[in-house]
């Protein structure tokens, strides 16, 4: 993994002073964590009442998959997958093993925290800095090997949790390059379209991080927020959820729409640097996670973007007199550094010519409630 990633923030710190809280032992919700707008009272533009609707799930068997792929990213923005070859005992080591982790007490924990100007490592969401109130969550992120940060949580018996990180990130790369070309070949576009895929096409060089999220059972949900609404940098995201519910996307004209766990699948999303890519056909989904009083909610995020040194700008193929580019070239560590600026104005702040769409034009309004 190319260090420039790891680099990305290293311009933008973040210090948020505060202490790691020891959510097992907390009986009532701290100020600090009680957002003054109910999750629920977001902006949701034209939210008809009572539509009850649900992201598409497609099994990568189908004979139209391609598609019905095509079709969700640019209705929705995402999509579930069933039949997409990654076993179940990978998915229920990966559970375990974020498990294992967050279980572990608060100051072991603290051994591994990222540094402010640093991605991999155990800390809160980054994007906590622009918002007012903290999130009921924890999280800890990976870029290339576990091991360091292994070595800091469990000093003798850190390697079943390295081996578990590195099969996971070996399986969610074939399955990324695999999605990429379905969500591309949707557009019309040919291996050949993409020198940076290879001479295989098979991305090879492409960057990741896996981000594992957990979102204890909180005292009063109503009025905590597990993490605050947001896009993803990313080409695309694959979201491993457990059994419990808590993830929505922004849907327009249905406003905010759980996506229920079905065992088994996993989530995709449309990230910012695939919006660029698509020159806006794909829109990167606005999406965020609420927690609830009874259950413990885990999620394995594997972000998948770019090789560090390619300039991602809208498709040639996708260009003509009737439809020119709407964004400039950036590398994806650039684009972090510049999400970790101007958070959900990023994408604004790249675009050349034309409107945002209706849910981009929510974030100024989101950003702004906490």
């Amino acid at each position: 993994m190319p260090s420039r990633l790891s680099e990305a923030f290293k311009d933008h710190p973040v210090y948020l002073h505060h202490k790691y809280l020891d959510f097992s032992s907390v009986k009532e919700l701290p100020d600090s964590y009680t957002w003054t707008t109910q999750p629920e009272d977001y902006p949701c533009p034209n939210s008809p009442s009572g539509q009850e609707v649900t992201v598409p799930v497609i099994d990568l068997h189908h004979p139209n998959a391609l598609e019905l792929i095509g079709h969700a990213c640019k209705t929705w923005g995402a999509f579930q997958v069933t039949n997409h070859g990654i076993p179940k005992r990978l998915l229920d080591s990966i559970q375990s093993a974020g498990k294992n982790l967050f279980s572990l007490p608060v100051h072991q924990k603290h051994k591994a925290a990222r540094s402010p100007n640093g991605v991999p490592g155990y800390g809160v969401a980054r994007i906590s800095s622009f918002f007012p109130k903290l999130m009921w969550s924890e999280g800890f992120t990976i870029i290339g090997s576990p091991l360091e940060h292994a070595r800091q949580l469990w000093p003798n018996d850190h390697a079943e949790f390295c081996d578990v990180i590195e099969e996971y990130q070996k399986e969610m790369r074939k399955l990324a390059g695999r999605l990429m070309w379905l969500m591309l070949g949707s557009l019309g576009i040919c291996k050949g379209d993409i020198k940076w895929a290879g001479p295989k096409g098979d991305f090879a060089g492409a960057c990741n991080a896996l981000q594992l999220n957990s979102y204890p059972a909180c005292p009063d949900p109503d009025r905590a927020m597990g993490l605050a609404p947001h896009t993803d940098s990313t080409l695309l995201t694959i979201l491993f959820q457990n059994s419990t519910s808590g993830l929505q996307v922004l849907k327009e004209g249905s406003g905010w729409v759980t996506i229920p766990p079905i065992p088994g699948a996993l989530v995709i999303n449309v990230g910012d640097l695939l919006h660029i890519l698509s020159n806006g056909l794909y829109p990167s989904v606005l999406h965020r996670a609420v927690v609830n009083r009874t259950w413990h909610r885990l999620s394995v995020a594997y972000l998948y973007g770019p090789p560090s040194n390619v300039q991602i700008s809208p498709l040639s193929q996708l260009i003509n007199s009737s439809n020119p580019p709407l964004y400039r070239p950036v590398t994806w560590s650039e684009y972090l550094g510049t999400k970790a600026k101007h958070f959900n104005k990023a994408l604004s702040s790249v675009r050349l010519c034309g409107p945002m769409n209706k849910l981009q034009d929510v974030n100024d309004q989101i950003v702004k409630m906490g």
